[in-house]
C-alpha cells in the first residue's frame, strides 16, 4: 500500500466507486480509535479527581477543579496548530505522530497516582499534556474532511466526531472499572469514601489502583500508533498537502508548534493560578486569559521562521479568517460543541460535590462539607451524557444532510435553553438541601436532554460547514471551529468550580443559557432569515 494518494478527487464518483471508498473508509476506521483515545486521555481528569477525592488525596475541591480546566485550556490551545498540521505535515504523519505523544501524559499519569503524595504540580504538568489529546480533534477532522464527497460529509463527519467523542464514555466506564483490581501491579489505596463504577457502589474501606486509570490507555496507544502508520494515507494534493517534505520535516513542523502552545498555555497558567496552587498569585481573570492566549499563538505561529514553504502554507491558510462565515460557525459551533466538551469534564465532579454532601445550616452558615450517605455515585452515572451526546452525533448529521444545517441547529438551541435553565433550578435546590439526592433524577434526566441537544448540533454544524466552504477551506475551519469551542473544557469546569466555591452553581447554567439565545440570534440572521447570505446550509 502507498503512503500517498497524488490524485485524490472525491468527487469523481468513478474514482469514488472503484477504489476511493474503500480508501477513506479504511482512513476513517483507524482514525476513529486514535481520537477515541485522545478525548479519553485529555478528559480523564473529570474521573480521576472524583476518585482522589475519594482516597484522601490532600488537595482542595478548587484544585482539582483546576486540573480539569488546565487539560482543558491545554487541549483547545493545541488546537488552534493542529488545524493546519494535515496541509503541512500530511494526515498519516500527523495522526501517527499525535496518537503517539498520548503515551507521555498516560504513561506519566499511572506514575504520579502510585504516590499518593505527589505534588499538585505533577498533575498539573500531567493534565497540561493531556492537552495532545485535545488538540488531535481538529487534524483528525481536517485529515477526514478531504477524504469523502460532501455529499455524504455530514455522516462522515458526524461518525469520526461521534465515535471518536465516546473516548469520553470509554474513559468514564473503563477507568472506574481498571481501578478495581490490580490488573497491572501496584499498591492499592484504600477508599476514605465510597465510589462506583457502571456495576454498582463500591464500600468505603474497599482498595483502588487509581494508577491503572493512566496506564491502561498506553495498551491502546501503542498498537494505534502501528495500525495508523501502516494504515493511513497522505493525501499529496495542491488542495490539501502540497508540500509535506520529508517524514523527519514534518515531524518536526508538528512538535515545534505543539511545544509553542504548550508553552503559551503554561505561561497563561502561571497568570491565572493562584500562588498556592503554583501560579504568580496575580490570578488573572480567566475572560481576560482567554483571548490572550488564542491572540498569542495565532500570531506566533504565524511568524515561526520555519522556511518558505511553511510561510506560504500558513498564509494561505490563514485566508479563513477574512471569511465572515468562520466567526459566525465558531460562534454556533461554540455552544454545541463547547458545551459537549465543557459538560463532559465537569459532570462527574460536579456531582459528587453538590449530590455527595449535606448542605446544612451551622451556627447560621451554611456547610457543604458533611459526606452524604445516600449520594447518588458520580461513577455510575456520569457516563450516560457524553455517551448519548456522542451516540447521537452521526443521527445530527444524517437529519441535517435532509432538512439543512441550520434549521437543525435552530431547533436544537431551543432545546438547551430550556433544559439548561431546568438543571439550573434543580441544581440550586439540590445545593441548599440536607437531602440533596431527592432532586438528582430530574437533574439527571435534564442534563441527559442538555447533552442529546449538543450532540445533534454537532452534527448539524458539520454539515453547515460543509456546505458553507469551498474543499481548501473546510478542513481548516472545521480544525479552527473545534480549536475555540474545545476552550468549553476549560471555562464550563472553571466557571462550575468558581459559582460552587460561592455557593451558587446554578449561576454557570444561567450564563450558558444567555450565550445559546444569542447563537439563536446569530443563526438565524446568517442562515435562516428571508434574506440570509446562505439559505439553510
Amino acid at each position: 500500500m502507498t503512503a500517498s494518494l497524488n490524485d485524490w478527487n472525491p468527487e469523481d464518483e468513478k474514482q469514488w466507486t472503484s477504489q476511493g471508498k474503500k480508501i477513506a473508509n479504511r482512513n476513517l476506521w483507524i482514525s476513529i480509535p486514535c481520537l477515541l483515545c485522545g478525548f479519553a486521555v485529555w478528559l480523564y481528569w473529570g474521573i480521576i479527581t472524583v476518585q482522589m477525592l475519594n482516597l484522601g488525596f490532600e488537595f482542595s475541591k478548587p484544585d482539582l477543579f483546576s486540573l480539569m480546566s488546565i487539560a482543558g485550556l491545554s487541549g483547545a490551545t493545541l488546537r488552534i496548530p493542529s488545524s493546519f498540521f494535515i496541509r503541512l505535515a500530511g494526515g498519516r504523519n500527523t495522526i501517527f505522530l499525535t496518537t503517539t505523544l498520548l503515551i507521555l501524559p498516560a504513561l506519566g499519569t499511572g506514575i504520579a497516582l502510585q504516590n499518593p503524595d505527589s505534588p499538585l504540580w505533577h498533575f498539573q504538568v500531567l493534565a497540561l499534556l493531556s492537552g495532545f489529546g485535545g488538540g488531535n480533534f481538529a487534524s483528525s477532522m481536517s485529515n477526514m474532511s478531504f477524504f469523502f464527497p460532501k455529499r455524504i460529509q455530514g455522516y462522515s463527519l458526524g461518525l469520526n466526531a461521534g465515535l471518536g467523542n465516546f473516548g469520553v464514555t470509554s474513559m468514564q466506564i473503563l477507568v472506574p472499572l481498571v481501578m478495581t483490581f490490580g490488573i497491572f501491579g501496584g499498591e492499592p489505596m484504600v477508599l476514605q469514601n465510597t465510589s462506583g463504577t457502571l456495576i454498582g457502589k463500591i464500600p468505603a474501606g474497599a482498595d483502588a489502583f487509581i494508577h491503572n486509570a493512566g496506564y491502561i490507555w498506553v495498551c491502546f496507544l501503542v498498537p494505534l500508533a502501528f495500525l495508523s502508520w501502516f494504515g493511513m494515507n497522505n493525501i499529496v494534493d495542491k488542495h490539501v498537502s502540497p508540500n509535506i517534505g520529508s517524514t523527519a520535516a514534518a515531524f518536526s513542523k508538528i512538535i515545534i508548534m505543539l511545544g509553542l502552545a504548550l508553552l503559551i498555555t503554561a505561561g497563561a497558567l502561571y497568570l491565572m493560578l493562584p500562588q498556592e496552587a503554583n501560579g504568580i498569585g496575580l490570578e488573572l481573570n480567566k475572560w481576560i486569559v482567554l483571548p490572550l492566549v488564542v491572540l498569542a499563538t495565532v500570531t506566533t505561529l504565524k511568524f515561526l521562521p520555519l522556511g518558505k514553504d511553511y510561510k506560504d502554507n500558513i498564509t494561505h491558510q490563514y485566508r479563513i479568517f477574512n471569511n465572515k462565515h468562520t466567526w459566525a460557525m465558531t460562534v454556533i459551533y461554540t455552544m454545541t460543541f463547547g458545551s459537549f466538551i465543557g459538560f463532559s469534564a465537569a459532570l462527574a465532579l460536579s456531582i459528587k460535590v453538590i449530590f455527595g454532601f449535606q448542605h446544612v445550616m451551622q451556627d447560621g452558615v451554611m456547610t457543604h462539607d458533611i459526606i452524604n450517605t445516600n449520594s447518588p455515585s458520580a461513577l455510575m452515572f456520569a457516563w450516560m451524557g457524553p455517551f448519548i451526546g456522542a451516540l447521537i452525533r452521526p443521527v445530527g448529521g444524517i437529519i441535517s444532510d435532509k432538512m439543512g444545517g441550520a434549521k437543525v441547529t435552530q431547533i436544537i438551541s431551543v432545546i438547551m435553553i430550556a433544559s439548561a435553565l431546568g438543571v439550573a433550578y434543580f441544581m440550586k435546590q439540590a445545593y441548599a438541601s440536607a437531602t440533596p439526592e431527592v432532586f438528582f433524577w430530574p437533574f439527571l434526566i435534564l442534563f441527559l436532554v442538555l447533552f442529546a441537544a449538543t450532540g445533534i448540533g454537532n452534527g448539524s454544524t458539520f454539515r453547515t460547514i460543509a456546505m458553507i466552504f469551498d474543499k481548501e477551506q473546510a478542513g481548516p475551519i472545521l480544525g479552527w471551529t473545534s480549536a475555540v469551542a474545545a476552550y468549553g473544557a476549560f471555562i464550563i469546569p472553571k466557571v462550575f468550580g468558581e459559582q460552587i466555591k460561592a455557593t451558587t452553581p446554578e449561576i454557570a447554567l444561567y450564563g450558558f443559557a444567555i450565550f445559546y439565545a444569542v447563537c439563536i440570534a446569530l443563526n438565524w440572521w446568517f442562515y435562516l432569515r428571508k434574506n440570509a447570505y446562505i439559505k439553510n446550509p
